[in-house]
């Protein structure tokens, strides 16, 4: 059935797809995994080979407590109603899955998984973004995308970055994923950044959004020293998510 779905997953369509419950799909996703054909990611799985899993399935796997725990707290910034942006990040794919506890929400996206996730859920509306798809990160980019996304006002803008530096503020791996977030920014009423711990202090080779321009970060421990400093700086809120275990993963 992964292979029908395209590679990838979540628990709840292989549920469906296959009529069986959830728990056992679980089971079995637990059962296959140690046998190396697939790896379980949050929520679902993915197919081992599978061109685009060295990209985004493996960043997803990769601290997922802290990135569950983080969702949970960017949720309680997220009203019923709302009109929000959401981008490719990991971190991101997990507060998608937590907005499926809001209702009549409009949501515009380059992400492919945030959009499944959502889309025909408790009367949402959700639009994909044009653009030139990029596979590795699932998701659209560059001038298309961004003239697109230029025709929605958010309320709230949840972002990811692949670092957090003192002196250059949030940086991406991705040219076309910086320009993209700098122009979300300019159209939202607030722009949250969710971010696990492990990228701060951190680097990479281009700038994105101005630090100015972000009204709240979510992440898993504070930040120290100069860090701490530079944010306090950016007149930046600072929202703490307490560790949680999640079961599915162990």
């Amino acid at each position: 059935m992964l292979h029908r779905l395209g590679g990838s997953a979540r628990s709840t369509d292989l549920a469906k797809a296959l009529d069986v419950s959830e728990e056992t799909v679980r089971r079995t996703i637990k059962a296959l995994s140690k046998t190396g054909v697939l790896e379980r990611m949050y929520g679902g799985a993915y197919l081992v080979g599978q061109r685009d899993a060295p990209g985004f399935f493996q960043r997803i796997a990769k601290h997922s407590t802290e990135k569950q725990a983080i969702a949970t707290v960017v949720l309680d910034r997220v009203q019923d109603g709302m009109t929000l942006f959401l981008d490719v990040g990991s971190t991101t794919a997990f507060v998608a899955e937590k907005l499926r506890d809001r209702f009549n929400l409009t949501v515009a996206t380059n992400s492919i998984g945030v959009a499944q996730v959502l889309a025909n859920h408790n009367g949402n509306k959700v639009h994909f973004l044009g653009g030139e798809m990029q596979s590795d990160e699932r998701g659209t980019f560059g001038f298309v995308t961004e003239q697109h996304a230029r025709r929605f006002v958010y309320d709230v803008a949840i972002l990811s970055t692949d670092a957090l530096h003192a002196s250059r503020g949030f940086l991406y791996r991705n040219a076309t994923e910086a320009n993209l977030a700098g122009v979300i920014a300019e159209c939202a009423e607030r722009v949250v950044v969710a971010l696990d711990h492990h990228k701060f202090s951190q680097t990479a080779p281009h700038c994105g959004l101005d630090p100015r321009a972000v009204d709240e970060i979510v992440t898993d421990l504070r930040p120290v020293a100069q860090l701490a400093k530079a944010i306090e700086g950016w007149g930046i809120e600072i929202h703490l998510a307490e560790r949680i275990i999640d079961a599915d993963q162990n």
